[in-house]
């Protein structure tokens, strides 16, 4: 992964077992310190949120679970990858947003 490579979780209880803790250090992984209160830093939770949004504004919705599947399908593939590669460049500024509020609200 590379020698800055930081292993970033959202501090779940599963994500926190002796298990998983051993299982990064016999890799030699590095945790990212992660406030308790700041799940929503996920990049990838904002892609499920922007996936979430196309779906709800799909004219008709989707009625059954095929529908729901190709619904998905396709707005997945037309999230910009722009947006994404924005909501990764933007770690850094919200991770010292986050750090600098002790892990409460931020204003991004």
């Amino acid at each position: 992964m590379g020698a800055e490579f930081l292993f970033m979780d959202d501090n779940a209880r599963p994500h926190r077992t002796n298990i998983v803790d051993e299982c990064l250090q016999s890799e030699d992984i590095t945790r990212m310190d992660w406030p308790a209160y700041s799940p929503d830093l996920n990049p990838m939770e904002h892609v499920w949120d922007m996936l979430g949004r196309r779906i709800a504004a799909r004219q008709p919705p989707p009625t059954c679970l095929p529908e729901l599947r190709r619904a998905l399908l396709d707005e997945w593939c037309n999230i910009p990858q722009d947006q994404i590669d924005n909501l990764i460049l933007s770690m850094r500024r919200r991770c010292k947003a986050c750090i600098a509020s002790s892990g409460r609200h931020t204003p991004y």
